[in-house]
């Protein structure tokens, strides 16, 4: 059962671009662009040389990727002590100052003050782990997408993978935080708090819920490990991260058969599912787009809700930590998250990575 926003304050809330920190910016770009279909739209390199940025496309969402140049930027910090990961969801919004000082009242740290240049101001807070979210009201008259330090940038030319932009972001909590989390985003910024789940996998145990503003373009999927239960997946990624943090972000797209196969080509490795899946896949979903055997070849996973169906596969983490991963999901009426998958992937999951510390 959802629970409405705590305050309507920032109603008009909408996601304004992903930073990643990175340790080898060349890399990152490479791996964006040449596997995931990205487009470089500008770079960023300040005078003086703490840092240098990337903004690329992918979609209608705008991706920045950042490596520290000096020892005590933050990018620096945060990539020793997590390696690559999300840092910022950057949220576009008519009332910076307000949505700063809310952040602030209600637990958020401080990253930066409102700044005001050329007409635009923006601040930054952070709200679980290194993680946080940056304030933005573009210069009067912009009304395309702009980013601190570029500028406005140009619209992204058609994907050539099938992704048409990020669908939610998927986040590790420590244990005991749940609740204070989801009554930060709802009492701070105005989310509504849309789904809650347990899952509970043999000793295993974790708990879920839900965020979204009201555009529905920034939906939080947040993960806390049962701390009576054993130790799991959520656990060994708050361990290998170093606290909290974006465990995998999702990118729609409208064809998941294609968009994979063509990702496959281009590099990106996904998990593997069982065959026993799909033997039993027919007896509880009547396939309303897709065939069996397209879905079992390509691995990809399928489930309902009350509003149609929905299709999803993971990657394999390439991270170093084996933390940070991806999803593609193609949603056809479908606006939850694969409930009914949720246990074959912590499974497929759990598999994985037994497998890469057996190597």
């Amino acid at each position: 059962m959802s629970e409405r926003p705590l305050t309507t304050a920032f109603d008009d809330i909408t996601l304004n671009h992903i930073e990643w920190y990175v340790a080898d910016l060349a890399a990152a770009e490479a791996a964006f662009t040449e596997q995931y279909g990205g487009h470089r739209l500008a770079v960023h390199e300040p005078a003086e040389g703490t840092h240098r940025s990337v903004a690329l496309g992918i979609g209608r969402t705008a991706i920045v990727l950042t490596q520290g140049l000096a020892a005590d930027h933050p990018a620096s910090l945060f990539v020793r002590a997590r390696g690559d990961g999300v840092a910022d969801l950057a949220l576009r919004t008519r009332h910076v100052r307000a949505a700063h000082a809310s952040s602030l009242a209600h637990g958020a740290r401080d990253r930066s003050a409102p700044i005001e240049e050329n007409g635009a101001v923006h601040a930054a807070v952070r709200v679980f782990g290194d993680v946080g979210h940056t304030f933005v009201t573009p210069p009067s008259g912009i009304e395309g997408r702009w980013i601190p330090g570029f500028g406005a940038l140009p619209g992204t030319p058609a994907s050539t993978t099938g992704l048409t932009g990020a669908d939610h972001f998927a986040v590790c909590l420590d244990s005991g935080s749940l609740e204070e989390v989801v009554r930060f985003y709802r009492t701070a910024l105005g989310f509504e708090q849309t789904f809650t789940e347990r899952i509970v996998v043999g000793l295993q145990a974790m708990d879920s819920q839900v965020v979204q503003n009201a555009a529905r373009d920034v939906t939080l999927t947040l993960l806390e490990p049962d701390a009576t239960a054993a130790p799991g997946q959520i656990d060994r990624f708050l361990k290998d991260n170093d606290g909290s943090g974006v465990q995998h972000v999702a990118f729609a797209t409208g064809d998941i058969v294609r968009a994979t196969a063509v990702l496959r080509e281009r590099g990106v490795e996904f998990l593997t599912t069982p065959g026993a899946y799909y033997d039993r896949l027919a007896d509880r979903i009547t396939l309303a787009r897709h065939d069996l055997a397209e879905l079992r070849a390509s691995h990809v996973l399928a489930d309902e809700d009350h509003g149609g169906q929905l299709f999803q596969i993971f990657t394999r983490s390439t991270h170093p930590r084996n933390t940070l991963f991806y999803e593609v999901v193609e949603r056809c009426g479908a606006t939850t998250f694969g409930s009914g998958n949720i246990k074959a992937l912590y499974e497929a999951v759990e598999a994985e990575q037994s497998a890469g510390r057996s190597r």
